[in-house]
């Protein structure tokens, strides 16, 4: 019994993950697969931003109005030129405060930094999910989870149907057992066509 659920997006890392899969997220249906029947508290996607990045603005309004709660930090540039962001405080810090208010959290990062996280969650009796590409999840962050949910095997419920270039049709894959280091954000090639990804919904 899944009861009350809040989901807990690690963009950055969810970006990467897709990327190495070969596809595009669709956030409308990604939400929607992730939610199920299960009554919503809040959708948290949380994201390093660059403010001069118009597309990538335009997308992050996009999933303001389509379900998500969006929690933003600048990016830090640094002397080779790389931009990155580290928001892993930010969601381990809501997950502990929001423990009460819900019954099941689901996880989207392969981060093994959370595993503490989802430790101290669970110690509070609620249930974690864990959500991710398989080749980018660390199997300590699947081990302590109470349940897997293998992406990799539901392209078709996650992503745009046009960016499936590495296909894999697969049956349900579920594991069950008895988001700290930085993560870049997307070039601007990528911002692209995120936002062109969320834009096509709506």
């Amino acid at each position: 019994m899944r009861g009350k659920i809040t989901i807990f997006i690690d963009g950055n890392n969810l970006f990467h993950a897709a990327r190495s899969a070969g596809v595009e997220i669709d956030y409308a249906k990604f939400l929607n697969f992730l939610r199920g029947d299960a009554p919503l508290l809040r959708a948290f996607f949380y994201t390093g931003v660059d403010e001069k990045a118009e597309r990538q603005q335009g997308f992050l309004l996009w999933m303001r109005r389509n379900g998500y709660r969006v929690v933003e930090k600048e990016l830090k540039t640094y002397a080779d030129g790389t931009k990155k962001a580290n928001l892993d405080v930010e969601i381990a810090v809501d997950m502990l405060s929001l423990a009460d208010k819900y019954d099941t959290a689901v996880l989207v990062s392969g981060d093994e930094d959370f595993s503490y996280a989802i430790n101290a969650v669970a110690y509070k009796g609620v249930r974690v999910e864990l959500a991710g590409f398989r080749s980018n999840t660390s199997p300590r962050l699947i081990d302590v989870a109470d349940q897997f949910i293998e992406l990799d095997s539901h392209l078709d419920e996650i992503t745009k149907a046009d960016s499936r270039y590495n296909h894999h049709s697969g049956s349900h894959n579920v594991s069950t057992r008895n988001s700290g280091g930085f993560t870049r954000v997307q070039d601007d090639d990528a911002e692209a066509e995120t936002s062109r990804e969320a834009g096509a919904e709506r």
